[in-house]
């Protein structure tokens, strides 16, 4: 659902630029409190895995593919401020690198895309767990609930973007049932791909998802016929072990999906493309300024092999994500307090 230059115009787009700075500015004071120097790796690791599998199309209806947001999924691993960071990381190495995603749309993306996504998602994934009984599969539940419902809020939102400041006078109630209705579509994609995500982290380190902090029911003891909560036991040896296999995996993941698998994504129109084609939101559509980039259209200029070129390509974007994605994480993160004070 990336937008591009030319389908909202400028006022509306500044507006959204505004509105995403701000958001940037309250995620990164929110990081804080979020990441450490465990789960800082984590998040940049996030936003590079995130970058992997939107290059990942998958088909949903006849002539239309969509693919993974990652509000919900940043959200639920590493918490809701760093959440709107990671996908805005994702927009920005897309939008200069590889001309996806308009420059001047930014903002727009970042609200629609990142924003939306992580507050909708994430404020449906805490009420879930809060009812819900506490196991790892209605951890799994939630998200892929919350991650379900993200997708056609985004829409949405873009379509309310597009009512203020749209470019092309489409009747906005037939932009937003063809919106929310392929949209629907790709958030059950968006929801198992959250899923299957967060069920197999939370299967071998629980004490690095944000989402499933608290989660863990107290141990009942029988006493007297009564059962009581047992006192609390020393803090899990996994707690201090070291993230570092779990972050191997996860960027050994991101690369063959972006290197590899990628060559057998759907090449039909995401959602917002197709439905900007066939109702005409796409007339007053403009070049990207980093059309001529050397990774334009996630192709390596002068490689003319398309496996090669694509994949090459994919695995520069998820490089460049964690190199920028890490440092700002670790940069944002909270520091043990002797540490701080020095």
């Amino acid at each position: 659902m990336h937008v591009p230059d030319g389908f909202i115009n400028a006022p509306v787009s500044v507006a959204a630029g505004v509105a995403a700075a701000g958001a940037v500015a309250v995620g990164l004071k929110g990081a804080r409190r979020e990441l450490d120097e465990r789960t800082a790796p984590l998040a940049g690791l996030v936003a590079a895995f995130i970058f992997a599998v939107q290059m990942l199309n998958f088909p949903v209806a006849a002539g239309t593919s969509g693919h993974l947001l990652g509000g919900a999924l940043a959200a639920i691993l590493v918490g809701p401020y760093t959440g709107v960071l990671c996908v805005s990381v994702v927009l920005l190495m897309q939008g200069i690198l590889f001309a996806d995603g308009g420059l001047t749309a930014l903002g727009v993306n970042i609200t629609v895309m990142g924003v939306v996504t992580v507050v909708v998602s994430y404020a449906l994934f805490r009420g879930l767990v809060k009812v819900l009984p506490r196991t790892r599969r209605s951890l799994t539940a939630a998200s892929f609930a919350a991650a379900l419902v993200s997708v056609p809020a985004s829409a949405a939102a873009f379509t309310l973007l597009y009512a203020i400041g749209g470019t092309t006078h489409v009747p906005v109630g037939k932009v937003l049932t063809a919106m929310v209705g392929v949209h629907v579509l790709i958030g059950v994609g968006e929801a198992v791909i959250t899923m299957l995500t967060v069920g197999a982290v939370v299967a071998v380190r629980p004490d690095l998802v944000y989402g499933a902090r608290g989660l863990s029911a107290p141990l009942k003891l029988r006493v007297g016929g009564e059962l009581v909560d047992a006192a609390p036991a020393a803090q899990a040896p996994a707690a201090a072990r070291s993230p570092k296999k779990l972050l191997l995996s996860g960027l050994a993941a991101a690369l063959l999906l972006a290197g590899f698998v990628s060559f057998y994504a759907s090449a039909s129109p995401d959602g917002l493309e197709k439905v900007a084609a066939d109702q005409g939101i796409d007339k007053n559509v403009e070049d990207h300024a980093a059309a001529d980039s050397p990774l334009a259209d996630y192709g390596v200029k002068g490689i003319e092999a398309p496996r090669l070129s694509g994949g090459l390509a994919g695995v520069i974007g998820v490089g460049a994500t964690v190199v920028v994605g890490g440092g700002v994480f670790w940069a944002v993160r909270r520091r043990p307090a002797a540490q701080a004070s020095d």
